[in-house]
């Protein structure tokens, strides 16, 4: 291409003096800036046209990056472009681009086309661009595009990004299809950051890897009129998902620096921050989440037949501390969480929450959640009676100590299911729930007992019964033989031994009858407590 000896430019290419200039940096690892005076003329969004003065040719940046010239001796070769217009299409598909490549501040006239290309490390800051299509890139280090605005849509499907990919500010509205970014099957090494970015279309990222953590803090993702604006299936995350907050005014990573391992955003209390808004379904179906999902000042505004789906989701801790979904439905059906860290004003109303088969350890309420409230969230989930969900918050209640509370959902949870018996059930079930509460608060029972035995005592006081022989048996005591007829299976000698007459049979009947009653109540909810339901 070039005599390596000199590295001159061949005649034919018949270079302008901006891409004199452009070449020349190339090979000293400098800058080429071709910004204007004016800061407002700077801007590539902007509708102010930049003549030649500012062009270079596609075709020149494309021969720099795939065969470029020999660096000046002591330099290394890099392309480093700011406030440029890139004119034609940018065309590297299948190529390996080895020289390091920063862009600032570029217009692109046409798409750039990336697709099964190799960089080391690619940055395009706040560049302008149609369209980006990179299906299976590579990079060996970062791949950042921040506060860039792309008309037509990013592809990224099965990209292979080795350290950093970085989206913060990004501007992308949607292709043909309706998608923003399709990032299916992408592979991310370390973080995958997109703060404070907008999306107007469907961010698909099915099956995609990320190495480290995924953060969408601050970024609003719209996409009303299609089913989902967040499509991520099967997305495996080794540490946190967070779709919250972040501050607004001094953002630290915002011009193409990527935040060192460990640091975050997450806004400090004081700090005005901007929520993260979805505009649209959320598919977060099967996904793997090492450390956490976080909806910390998340706001999902959903229509009537669209839904926040963590279907069989996995994680150690979900934070569901967001604004109240109004429309659509969460569902949590099947998801297993160690930690459910809730507040009772994030959930969605009646109708509107599924959790079947969700299961969790520890619940962890920020702010008023009382156990009437709790009972609320779980009619909420379970228009029709569905035992598990109860069974599971019992659970979740006695093993962080509180018994008392555990009893009472399961009670709340028998009286749903009376709703549902034929009618001699639903009689049945309000006399247990009346005298003892299915069992699950035995000490009505000694209450009911003690009643019935003093007023049967009384009773027996002044209406003394006949011995059934005269002379035989043993001495009356009214204490003694309303006691034994209140209490079944023991005979204490007294109920045989005296013959009852008219009303007196049908005083001694009901206390029979009644004895029976708390008797096998009381049994029933022993046998609960002892299989710990």
């Amino acid at each position: 291409m070039t005599d390596p000896t000199d590295g001159d430019p061949p005649a034919e290419l018949e270079l302008t003096p901006p891409e004199r200039a452009m070449w020349e940096a190339f090979r000293r690892g400098g800058t080429h800036d071709l910004r204007a005076p004016r800061p407002e003329w700077n801007d590539p969004r902007a509708p102010h046209a930049w003549g030649p003065e500012r062009s270079v040719r596609a075709r020149l940046v494309a021969l720099l990056l795939l065969d470029g010239p020999p660096a000046l001796p002591g330099r290394v070769c890099a392309l480093k472009l700011n406030g440029v217009q890139i004119t034609g299409q940018l065309d590297l598909s299948g190529g390996t681009v080895v020289p390091y490549v920063e862009m600032h501040n570029c217009r692109f006239e046409q798409e750039v086309l990336l697709p099964e290309s190799h960089f080391t490390t690619l940055r395009l800051v706040a560049c302008a661009l149609p369209r980006l299509e990179a299906a299976r890139l590579r990079t060996e280090g970062d791949l950042h595009l921040p506060r860039c605005a792309v008309r037509r849509g990013i592809r990224l499907t099965d990209a292979q990004i080795g350290t950093d990919l970085l989206l913060n500010q990004l501007v992308v509205r949607a292709d043909r299809r309706g998608v923003s970014i399709a990032a299916d099957g992408i592979s991310v090494g370390q973080d995958l950051q997109a703060e404070m970015m907008r999306s107007y279309g469907e961010l698909s990222m099915r099956a995609a890897t990320i190495g480290v953590s995924l953060s969408l803090r601050g970024s609003t993702l719209s996409n009303p009129q299609g089913r989902r604006a967040l499509n991520a299936p099967q997305l495996t995350v080794e540490r946190t998902l967070y779709l919250t907050g972040a501050g607004v005014g001094g953002y630290p990573f915002a011009t193409g620096a990527t935040p060192p391992y460990g640091i975050t955003t997450t806004p400090q209390h004081g700090v005005r921050t901007q929520a993260f808004e979805c505009r649209g379904g959320v598919r977060l179906d099967d996904g793997r989440f090492g450390d956490a999902v976080d909806f910390s000042q998340a706001r999902f505004v959903l229509e009537s037949d669209q839904e926040l789906s963590l279907r069989r989701v996995q994680t150690p801790e979900l934070r569901f501390l967001g604004e109240w979904v109004q429309r659509g439905r969460v569902v949590l059906s099947g998801a297993r969480v160690s930690n459910l860290v809730d507040r009772y004003a994030s959930w969605p109303g009646p109708g509107h929450l599924v959790m079947a088969g969700f299961s969790y350890e520890t619940l962890i309420p920020l702010g008023h959640f009382p156990l009437a409230l709790r009972l609320e969230w779980l009619a909420a989930a379970t228009p029709e009676y569905a035992p598990e969900p109860y069974e599971q918050l019992a659970g979740a209640l006695r093993d962080s100590g509180e018994d008392a509370d555990a009893r009472a959902v399961l009670l709340a949870k028998q009286r749903r299911r009376r709703e549902t018996l034929p009618p001699a059930g639903k009689a049945w079930g309000y006399l247990q729930d009346w005298t003892v509460a299915y069992g699950y608060r035995p000490g009505r029972a000694a209450v009911w007992m003690a009643v019935l035995w003093a007023a049967a005592a009384v009773y027996f006081t002044w209406r003394p019964v006949p011995p059934l022989k005269e002379g035989e048996g043993p001495a009356w005591s009214p204490e003694l033989y309303a006691l034994d007829l209140l209490v079944p299976v023991i005979d204490l000698g007294q109920g045989g031994a005296w013959r009852p007459t008219g009303a007196t049979q049908w005083v001694v009947t009901a206390l029979i009858l009644l004895g029976w009653v708390l008797a096998t109540t009381v049994a029933a909810g022993a046998s609960r407590l002892l299989r710990r339901q």
